[in-house]
C-alpha cells in the first residue's frame, strides 16, 4: 500500500488532526478519519508504519490554515517517519507538532513510560485530539489535550491464540493449550507472561486490578472513566459482552463511574484470539472531548453532520522526472559501485526474506523479510534508473536511500533511508571517493541513526554493532590503513560486537517487551548449501554475499569483489573467505562460531583479511574464493575528478 488515504478536511484555520500507522488494525487507522476524530491517516504496509512521505502527504492535503497535530502509536518505524514529517512541515512553515500513544502498561515499567507501546488505548488519544480541533481550539491546545489523554490512559491485553500474515502458514506466535499470553503486542509480539486461561469473570478481575495499579497519580479525585473494551480479531461479541459484565461490576466496586462505555473490534490484529481492556481517566474537560459526537467508517458516536472530504492530496514524487545533477566520470563509476553492492544487497534478502521473517517472529511481528525485501527491490531498481540517466554516486544513493524508505516501511525502512542519504551527501558528485570520506560518511550515518533512533550504545539494537564499526574504521584510516584494510578491520571489530549483544538484555523496540525471547534468539540459516547454523547474523549475511559475488563473470568490468566490498554500507559487511572451502570468515574456525567471552568494549580481535593484488593481476589472492580483481581496474580507482 503506497498511497494514503483521503481526508476530511478541516475547517479554514481549524487544526487538522491525523494519524496513521500500518495496516491490518482495522479500523485504525484509515477508518477513524470523520468528524470528531481524524482528519487524515496514513497507511503503512500490512504491520508497517507508512512512509515520511505519505505522512506528510496526508498532512498536507488536511491542513486548512491552523497547523497539524500528528499523532501514532510508539513504534520506532511510526516515530521515527511522523518526526522526519513533522520536521518538514515546520521546514515549509506549516506549524507541525506530534504526540506518540503509550498507554501498554505491560511494555515498560512505569518509570519508563515513555517507551511503552500504543495499543487500543490510542482510540482515547485520537478521539480526545480530534474533539478538541473540532471545537476550534489552537494547536498548541489540541497538543495539550492529545497529551494529557495519553497520559491518563493505561491499557492491557491478552492473547489465546496469536495472528498469521496473509500468505503465511504459520502464526507469529503460539499459545500452549489451556494457557493466555497477557502483555502481547497487536502486531503478533508475543506476550510477556503465560497464564492458565482463567473464566470470564477471572479474565476481568485480572485486567481491572492491573490497570487500577497503573491509575495515573493526578487522578486521585477523579471518579470517572472511559472504558475500551476491545476484541483483538476473533473473539466473538457475546464473549466480550459477558467479560464487559463484571468488567463494569469491579470499576463500580472500586468507586468509579463508566462513561461512554466501548465495547468491540475497534483495535485489531488480523484473526488474533484476544481481548485487552483500556481505561481512560476522565476529568471535566476530557469527559467533554470523550462524550462528543463523532462519526467514520469504523467508529461511531452520537450524531454529526455531513463532513467535507479532500482527495486532492499530494502524489507520490515521480524522482525519475526530476533532473540529475551532473557527476564527474569518476563519480559515476563509484555509483555503477554502489548500484552493483545494491544489486547484491537485493539478491541477499531475495535468498533470505523468510529466515528475516522467522528471526523477527521470535520478539516482534514476523514481517522484517517482507519489508527488507521491498525496501531493497526498490532501492536496487531506483540505482539502476539514476545510474542510466548518468548519476553520480551521491545522487544515487541520494534516490535509492528515498526509495528504500518509501517502500520498505517499518523501523528499518526509515534507518535505511537516513543511512544512505547521509552517506549520498558525504560522497556527492563531483570528487572521488578516499577512504577519509568513506570513513567520515559512514560516522555521519551513524550519528543521524542515533538521532533519529534514540537508540543508545547497550540498547541491543543495530547501534551496538555500527558504532564500534564506525569507530574501529575511522581509527584504521586515521592510522594510515588503506581502505579495503581499514573496513576488513572494522568488519572484525563489527562482528564481535554483533556476537556480543546476545548477552545484552533490550531496551527499545518491541523486543523490549519480549526480553527472554530476544535473549534467546540465535540466528541460523543454509544459504546455498553452506551450513551458516552459529553464524551471526552480519555472518550470515556476508554468505549470501559472497555467492552473489562468486556468481560475476571473471571478465565483468563492474565490480571486483574488494571493490564491491569498500563502498557496501554498514548491514552487509563483506569479507573474502580465507579457507579454500566452506562458508567460514577470518573470525570463524572450522565448525560454528564460539559464543564465549567477546566483548563489546574489547572484541576478540580476528585475522585480517587478505591483502589485495596489484591492480594489474587477475590471479585471487592466497587463500581466497573469489577473484581479487575482475577484468579491468575500473575508472573508479583510476580517475581523480579533482
Amino acid at each position: 500500500m503506497n498511497v494514503a488515504v483521503g481526508c476530511s478536511r478541516a475547517v479554514s484555520g481549524q487544526v487538522a488532526a491525523n494519524t496513521g500507522g500500518g495496516s491490518g488494525h482495522y479500523p485504525p487507522f484509515a477508518g477513524l478519519v470523520g468528524q470528531g476524530l481524524a482528519h487524515g491517516a496514513a497507511m503503512g504496509n500490512l504491520f508497517a508504519s507508512p512512509s515520511a512521505q505519505q505522512v506528510y502527504s496526508v498532512a498536507k492535503a488536511a491542513e486548512s490554515g491552523g497547523g497539524v497535530l500528528l499523532t501514532c502509536c510508539n513504534y520506532a518505524g511510526d516515530v521515527l517517519y511522523f518526526t522526519q514529517a513533522e520536521e518538514r512541515l515546520n521546514a515549509e512553515g506549516i506549524r507541525c507538532n506530534a504526540v506518540v500513544v503509550t498507554d501498554d502498561v505491560s511494555s515498560a515499567v512505569l518509570e519508563e513510560i515513555g517507551k511503552r507501546r500504543g495499543i487500543a488505548g490510542g482510540l482515547a488519544v485520537f478521539k480526545a485530539a480530534g474533539a478538541a480541533a473540532d471545537a476550534s481550539l489552537d494547536l498548541d491546545e489540541v497538543t495539550r489535550v492529545a497529551a494529557h489523554a495519553n497520559d491518563r490512559t493505561r491499557s492491557l491485553g491478552v492473547a489465546f491464540a496469536g495472528c498469521t500474515l496473509p500468505g503465511a502458514h504459520d502464526r507469529l506466535f503460539s499459545v500452549p493449550e489451556g494457557k493466555m499470553a497477557v502483555g502481547m503486542g497487536i502486531h503478533g509480539e508475543p506476550g510477556i507472561d503465560e497464564q492458565d486461561i482463567p473464566t470470564a469473570d477471572g479474565l476481568a478481575e485480572m485486567l481491572v486490578r492491573r490497570l487500577l495499579e497503573e491509575a495515573p497519580q493526578d487522578t486521585s479525585g477523579a471518579r470517572r472513566v472511559g472504558v475500551i473494551l476491545n476484541g483483538l480479531g476473533s473473539v466473538k461479541y457475546e464473549e466480550l459482552f459477558v467479560v464487559y459484565r463484571r468488567v463494569s461490576q469491579l470499576l463500580s466496586e472500586a468507586g468509579l463511574h463508566v462513561v461512554d462505555p466501548e465495547v468491540g473490534e475497534l483495535v485489531t490484529s488480523f484473526e488474533m484470539a484476544g481481548v485487552s481492556l483500556t481505561l481512560f481517566w476522565l476529568d471535566d474537560e476530557l469527559d467533554g472531548y470523550w462524550r462528543a459526537s463523532a462519526s467514520s467508517a469504523g467508529f461511531c458516536k452520537g450524531a454529526v453532520g455531513a463532513a467535507e472530504m479532500s482527495a486532492d492530496g499530494e502524489e507520490e514524487p515521480d524522482r525519475d522526472a526530476e533532473p540529475i545533477a551532473l557527476a564527474c566520470e569518476a563519480s559515476q563509476a563509484a555509483a555503477e559501485l554502489i548500484a552493483n553492492a545494491l544489486n547484491a544487497v537485493r539478491q541477499t534478502i531475495d535468498e533470505n526474506v523468510d529466515e528475516l521473517g522467522r528471526l523477527d517472529s521470535i520478539a516482534g511481528d514476523g514481517d522484517h523479510g517482507i519489508g527488507m525485501q521491498r525496501g531493497a527491490t526498490a532501492a536496487a531498481t531506483a540505482a539502476g534508473v539514476a545510474l542510466q540517466r548518468g548519476a553520480g554516486a551521491g545522487t544515487l544513493l541520494a534516490l535509492a536511500g528515498d526509495a528504500w524508505a518509501l517502500r520498505g516501511g517499518g523501523t528499518s525502512g526509515a534507518l535505511w533511508g537516513v543511512a544512505l542519504n547521509a552517506i549520498g551527501a558525504r560522497l556527492g558528485d563531483d570528487t572521488r571517493p578516499n577512504a577519509a570520506s568513506v570513513a567520515g560518511r559512514i560516522a555521519d550515518a551513524k550519528d543521524l541513526i542515533m538521532r533519529f533512533g534514540k537508540a543508545e550504545p547497550g540498547d541491543k539494537t543495530l547501534v551496538d554493532v555500527l558504532l564500534p564499526f564506525s569507530g574501529a574504521l575511522s581509527d584504521a584510516v586515521d592510522s594510515g590503513a588503506e581502505l579495503v584494510d581499514a573496513w576488513g578491520r572494522a568488519v572484525a571489530v563489527a562482528d564481535a560486537a554483533a556476537e556480543a549483544t546476545a548477552s545484552l538484555r533490550p531496551k527499545l523496540g518491541r523486543q523490549a517487551a519480549c526480553r527472554e525471547e530476544s535473549r534467546h534468539a540465535g540466528p541460523g540459516s543454509r544459504l546455498d548449501g553452506h551450513d551458516c547454523s552459529g553464524h551471526s547474523r552480519s555472518t550470515v549475511r556476508y554468505c549470501g554475499i559472497k555467492e552473489h559475488l562468486r556468481s560475476l563473470p571473471e571478465t565483468s568490468t563492474l565490480a571486483s569483489a574488494h571493490e564491491v566490498k569498500t563502498l557496501l554500507g554498514h548491514y552487509v559487511m563483506v569479507r573474502t573467505c580465507p579457507r579454500p572451502t566452506g562458508c567460514g570468515t577470518p573470525s570463524t574456525p572450522d565448525g560454528p562460531r564460539s559464543k564465549s567471552s567477546s566483548s563489546l568494549a574489547s572484541p576478540t580481535p580476528a585475522p585480517r583479511p587478505p591483502t589485495p593484488p596489484s591492480r594489474t593481476s587477475n590471479a585471487p589472492a592466497a587463500g581466497s574464493e573469489t577473484p581479487t580483481t575482475i577484468g579491468a581496474y575500473p575508472a573508479y580507482h583510476a580517475a581523480n575528478c579533482g
